[in-house]
Parts: C-alpha cells; sequence; structure tokens
C-alpha cells in the first residue's frame, strides 16, 4: 500500500508539476509594461451600435473589452504608474496593482495623459469628491493640456481641492521618476481642439517602450516613426482601424488615423526582430482585431506583428 502512495504521488506531481512553485511567493523583480485595455475610447460593444461587431455584446459582454491604456509597475519600489485615465479606470487601476502585487494599493503614483479626447482623461472623474476624493494624484500632463483642467469644469474642481496634482512637462524632456524610470513625451499631430497630443516613450532599466494610441498619419509627423521603432525595444502603435473599408461612409479627414493596413505596408520591409517590437492598440469598436480568431488578427500575426491583448505583461 505505501508503494503504491508513493507511484500516485509521483504522478499527480507530473500533472501538477507547477504546485509546488504555486504554494510559494516568489516576488516579482524589476519593472514592468502591463497592457490594461486596447479598444478606442468609446468602448466596445458602443453606445447605439446595433452592427454585428456590438449585438451579441449586449447581451454578452466581453470583460477583455477595455478603453486603451497601459500600466507600468516598478516591483522594486512598490510604485505603479498608469498611462491615459480611460472610462475604465476603476478597473484598470485595480487589474495594475493585482499585476504589480498590491492590491489594496488605491491610486497609482503617476498617471500621464497623451491629450484631452473624451477617452483619455474623464476617468479623472473617478478621483473627485463624488468619488474616492483622493489627496494630489500627480497628473503628467503637456502645457496646454494643463490650462484645460485648470480652466474648465469640472476638471479644475479636481485641481482646486488638491485631488489631482498637476505636473507641467515639455516636449521630448524626459521625467525622471526614479533612477531605473524615465518617461519622455513626443508630441505627434492630432485632432488637437482642446490640447497638445503626445505619445510616450517610457525608459526602464534593461528596455524602452513607445505608446502612441492616437495619431492623424504617419506622414504628417516630423519624426520617422521606423527610427523610433529601432530605437526601442516595444511599441504600441495607433490601431483604431483595420482599413477604409472599416470606416464606410464616413469623412476620412475627420478621422485621420493611419489604417492597420498602411501601417504594415509602411512597415514591411522592417527586419523580423523590428516587426516583433510592434503591438496594435486603441481599436474600433468595428475593428476585427478584437476578434482573437478573425481573418484580419490572424493576417496581421502572420505578417510578424502583434496585437496588445489586456493583461500582457513585458519588462522594461
Amino acid at each position: 500500500m505505501k508503494q503504491l502512495f508513493i507511484l500516485l504521488l509521483g504522478i499527480a506531481s507530473q500533472i501538477c508539476p507547477s504546485q509546488t512553485v504555486q504554494n510559494k511567493h516568489i516576488p516579482a523583480k524589476g519593472i514592468k509594461l502591463i497592457v490594461l485595455g486596447n479598444v478606442q475610447d468609446a468602448g466596445s460593444p458602443q453606445i447605439g451600435c446595433q452592427k454585428e461587431c456590438c449585438a451579441d455584446l449586449w447581451k454578452h459582454p466581453q470583460r477583455d473589452r477595455k478603453v486603451a491604456s497601459i500600466g507600468v509597475a516598478d516591483y522594486d519600489l512598490q510604485k505603479t504608474y498608469i498611462f491615459d485615465a480611460t472610462p475604465d479606470f476603476t478597473q484598470q487601476v485595480q487589474l495594475l496593482h493585482d499585476h504589480a502585487g498590491s492590491p489594496k494599493k488605491t491610486v497609482p503614483d503617476g498617471i500621464f495623459i497623451t491629450h484631452a479626447h473624451v477617452g483619455h482623461y474623464t476617468g479623472l472623474m473617478y478621483l473627485g469628491k463624488e468619488g474616492m476624493n483622493s489627496k494630489n494624484v500627480p497628473v503628467y500632463t503637456m502645457p496646454e493640456l494643463k490650462a484645460f483642467f485648470e480652466n474648465n469644469g469640472p476638471w479644475s474642481q479636481l485641481v482646486k481641492l488638491n485631488n489631482i496634482a498637476l505636473q507641467e512637462m515639455q516636449n521630448e524632456t524626459p521625467v525622471n521618476l526614479n533612477t531605473n524610470l524615465e518617461v519622455t513625451p513626443v508630441q505627434v499631430p492630432h485632432r488637437d481642439e482642446y490640447s497638445e497630443t503626445v505619445g510616450y516613450i517610457i525608459k526602464g532599466p534593461h528596455k524602452k517602450a513607445l505608446f502612441i494610441p492616437d495619431i492623424d498619419k504617419w506622414n504628417k509627423w516630423k519624426h520617422n516613426i521606423t527610427d523610433f521603432i529601432k530605437n526601442v525595444d516595444y511599441a504600441f502603435l495607433d490601431g483604431t482601424f483595420y482599413d477604409a473599408e472599416e470606416v464606410g461612409y464616413r469623412n476620412l479627414a475627420d478621422i485621420p488615423h493611419p489604417f492597420i493596413t498602411e501601417s504594415m505596408e509602411l512597415f514591411k520591409n522592417l527586419s523580423q526582430k523590428e516587426r516583433k517590437k510592434i503591438f496594435f492598440i486603441h481599436f474600433n469598436h468595428t475593428n476585427k482585431l478584437l476578434q482573437t480568431d478573425s481573418e484580419q488578427s490572424r493576417q496581421v500575426l502572420e505578417r510578424g506583428f502583434n496585437i496588445a491583448r489586456l493583461g500582457e505583461e513585458v519588462e522594461l
């Protein structure tokens, strides 16, 4: 009987080889970037949409449909940072802290905003007195966006009540968060009705990431995007629309994002190593990259690119 017990114990250990590891708490180290969402500002399903892309989602919502945002967790210093405060901010802050191993932490140590389009800053409302009534949460902005928050309610109330503490940045000037983490805003062309628009270069102790969720067209930028890709380890890039057919009747002048098909054509001569750095993000509710089993998703992956998915992590 004893021999049989030992045999069964050995078989069980082969079936569940990670059981012992899971029972031991091995703290993470270093700095990681976490994908907290990949959908365009208005979410998925999108209000008023009864098309095929949204029809079933009203009855069967998918938990991974969160508005585009990324987080950074510094495990050594127990610090967290979030890029864009989306309408899904509440859940994304919790997701970030769950990944960081600090689920009881209530707010990030810094919030970096890209621009004043509603899907990128309205999550700040949850920091107000109607929400958690936070105290002096650092919010990093460019000068025009800082003025927008200071001079327009209800955001100005967050400033006056010290719920947030605005930290003004300058274009292409690094913000040193600590000795191992640096963030640099880089201005990009976009529909700047209320503020300038930036992407971010996020530099950790070992690797760098580029985050540009919104841009008009790559050829409108004064910089060469391929040069940026070659100088970082990861590039999370605007993938709002897959192609022109998806846009349909809408005026392209009103929504001049680079189509994913255009971006893939632009990047086709990059080496396989360089293409692998690219993660498309910020998908409109009509974009079939939101469906993991779609033909469009298959084409993107076959051409050597990546699709940002909720919860993915990379090391910085």
